[in-house]
């Protein structure tokens, strides 16, 4: 009896619907594409950079903006910095932002949604006022504003990024959480004197995984686009560090006399890697769908 109490469905069942999601993941080649581009970017940023070594602190005022050559792939920036090199750095910090961020705002919206929606009643209404209010302020504006104020860093912008990004996640946490209460694993453990706390950790939020990984895909590929936006508007990382969306804002001025290599490679990876995460967002969303599933 008690091995029926603990367990939500049987695992067995979990295990099996996991493993189809991931075929039908599999068989989406949009999404599979997708994947495929992330990795691709991750091994860029992160690996890239200890098999191309330059040095993107000190400024070198005789390497300055040289077109693409075989000693600089990409051409050079105003103060000498190689550009491929300055690519990777830079989306270092755009990835690692994007992904803290999304990750941070998925955990926060994800608490807040199941809470609301396992007590209901009036604390349910309270909570979901407040996300409705946060929703009617645009979060970039929000970002904006903390941004020009504090003049945040690498943290900060990760820290305010996650805040102003919950919302979304905790309003469909919510939705799949009065779905689940319901249930008749979540019923019996509360007929059999189990916590609120225990139902909401051991069933609730273990079956809304699918629910929370899709959500975070997105967060993830919407956080990269504020730390564009801010960045692009010189409210960013401070240099000499920098992200994609401040090498555009660099960038931009030079791309009107002709020095292309400025733009083009940060404008397209901010492109390319937001559209990879939201194909994989989709993809995800269409894998867990059961009503999809033959």
């Amino acid at each position: 009896m008690s091995a029926v109490l603990n367990t939500s469905p049987a695992a067995e069942t979990v295990v099996a619907g996991y493993r189809l999601s991931l075929r039908r993941f599999a068989r989406n080649r949009l999404a599979v594409a997708g994947l495929v581009v992330v990795v691709l970017f991750l091994l860029f940023c992160f690996v890239g950079p200890l098999l191309y070594e330059t040095d993107q602190t000190h400024t070198d005022l005789t390497q300055v903006n040289l077109a693409p050559s075989g000693a600089h792939l990409l051409g050079t920036d105003a103060v000498g910095h190689d550009e491929l090199g300055r690519l990777m750095y830079g989306g270092k910090v755009s990835l690692l932002v994007g992904l803290a961020a999304g990750l941070l705002a998925t955990v926060i919206g994800t608490l807040w949604g199941a809470v609301a929606g396992y007590a209901g009643g009036w604390v349910d209404a309270v909570m979901m006022r407040v996300v409705d209010a946060g929703i009617a302020i645009p979060a970039l504006f929000i970002l904006l504003v903390v941004s020009a104020v504090t003049s945040p860093g690498t943290l900060g912008l990760v820290v305010i990024l996650g805040l102003v990004s919950w919302l979304v996640p905790s309003r469909l946490v919510r939705a799949e959480t009065l779905t689940l209460k319901g249930r008749d694993y979540v019923l019996t453990l509360r007929a059999t004197g189990g916590t609120h706390g225990r139902a909401v950790t051991r069933h609730i939020l273990p079956n809304s995984v699918s629910t929370i990984v899709v959500a975070a895909t997105f967060q993830i590929a919407d956080a990269i686009l504020l730390i564009a936006y801010v960045s692009y508007l010189g409210l960013g990382v401070r240099p000499p560090s920098t992200d994609w969306g401040g090498m555009l804002s660099t960038g931009l001025t030079a791309a009107y006399s002709g020095r292309w290599w400025l733009i083009v490679p940060p404008g397209l990876a901010i492109i390319l890697v937001v559209c990879a995460f939201n194909a994989i967002g989709d993809g995800l969303r269409d894998a867990f769908d059961v009503r999809g599933r033959g």
